[in-house]
């Protein structure tokens, strides 16, 4: 019989709700997991958490211990409590990162201090050395980090990436890419810390098909340009609302990546992406891959757009990435490829302290690093090693923007780092 780890999530925003804390109560209900805490920088979303609906209905008498108790006055502020959670806890269990870009690293860091194999949502930091600094000292502590780009999960991201690999549609060559998020994500908590000295919606969620076209091509990027539209937030905040992205890859292909915070919140879709990816053949032919990742095939007209619907009254639900299902359990299980994600970061956790238990110190540790080379090379998992790349855009996309859509190119080699053009 396994053991179970703990889980500790650092943030208790969106992300938590929507996917972080659903997958890891499925986990913990199904043996995987033992105790969740979960720390915040006040008590506010903690208690949203606690009494969300559909969490409630979802899985019954469970909880989650929480940083600051759900009793503290929200107005109370709590911005290094994490630290001393981390170093209450026993030694490699996990601690899931799910705070604002900016603060990954520090928290990242402070946990494989503590010695905790740790998920990450993306991006995993904004510089490359700081990806280089992770890897580091998680191999020499084998510790495991896993980022969590979800969408290499997607059922049709595994189906292009082994057609791809199999040379079915030949080379690729020219595409593009859309993600635009809800227009209420400008009245959320985005509005402190999405500003435009710290993001861009290139970035925070372009990033995902930018790993995506890697992930099933490998091809890496050579040099990338971005141009931001400005906007206010409602607290008077300037942001990047909208940004317009190029990549381009070693081998001349280009992608358009355009990203934004505007879907509108009545639109039938909760909101719109898709990717496009041309290929060039042999013998006269030429190979394509699409994904319309807004409308997959489903239309739900409901009554009401309240708790448990999928939006707007009528939607087209994406019933792949997140959704509660009916199960043989109690509640509710959830379903989708987001889930697989997680469970998949956190199982290779879970997977490393049961596979060393029993071994010696020296034992162990060559396990552990034999297991955390295994998941760079298999390279489904996105690690510090084998997603580094991501980090190079990162910081070519943010030094582009800043700089009014001049390019910056990535040189790789034995200093990897970003120029302008």
């Amino acid at each position: 019989m396994t053991k179970p780890i703990d889980v500790t999530i650092v943030g208790g925003g969106m992300i938590t709700l929507d996917l972080l804390l659903p997958s890891v109560y499925h986990m913990q209900r199904t043996g995987l997991v033992s105790t969740i805490n979960i720390c915040a920088l006040d008590s506010g979303p903690l208690k949203a958490l606690k009494e969300d609906p559909g969490i409630v209905q979802a899985f019954p008498g469970q909880d989650f211990v929480a940083h600051p108790p759900t009793n503290e006055d929200p107005k109370t502020k709590f911005p290094t409590l994490y630290k001393e959670v981390l170093a209450r806890m026993a030694p490699r269990q996990a601690v899931v990162v799910a705070m604002p870009d900016q603060f990954h690293y520090e928290v990242v860091m402070e946990a494989l201090k503590n010695n905790q194999h740790v998920l990450c949502v993306k991006p995993l930091v904004l510089k490359y050395k700081q990806a280089v600094e992770v890897e580091e000292l998680a191999y020499q502590k084998g510790l495991f980090v896993g980022i969590e780009y979800h969408k290499r999960f997607d059922r049709r991201a595994l189906v292009a990436r082994r057609h791809y690999e199999l040379g079915h549609f030949g080379e690729f060559v020219m595409g593009e890419a859309k993600m635009i998020e809800p227009y209420y994500y400008r009245s959320s908590n985005f509005q402190n810390w999405f500003t435009c000295d710290k993001t861009d919606p290139f970035v925070y969620v372009g990033c995902h098909y930018v790993d995506l076209v890697q992930f099933i091509t490998r091809l890496r990027p050579s040099e990338i340009s971005v141009s931001g539209v400005k906007g206010r937030f409602p607290n008077g905040n300037e942001g990047y609302m909208w940004a317009n992205g190029r990549v381009i890859y070693e081998n001349g292909a280009i992608l358009s990546v355009i990203d934004g915070l505007g879907y509108p919140d009545d639109g039938a879709g909760s909101n719109d992406q898709c990717l496009v990816m041309y290929c060039e053949g042999k013998n006269g032919k030429n190979g394509l891959i699409a994904h319309d990742d807004q409308f997959r095939g489903v239309e739900h007209s409901y009554l009401t757009s309240g708790i448990g619907c999928a939006g707007s009254i009528f939607n087209y639900i994406n019933p792949d990435f997140f959704r509660f299902v009916p199960w043989e359990g109690a509640g509710y299980k959830p379903a989708g490829y987001g889930v697989d994600s997680v469970a998949a970061i956190l199982g290779m956790a879970h997977r490393i302290e049961n596979d060393v238990a029993g071994l010696s110190e020296a034992e162990s540790l060559a396990k552990r690093r034999k297991i955390l080379q295994e998941a760079d090379e298999k390279a489904i998992i996105a690690t510090p090693k084998n997603s580094g790349t991501n980090e190079l855009v990162v910081e070519a996309a943010r030094l582009s923007i800043l700089n009014e859509g001049r390019m910056a190119r990535i040189v790789y080699g034995q200093d990897p780092h970003v120029e302008l053009k």
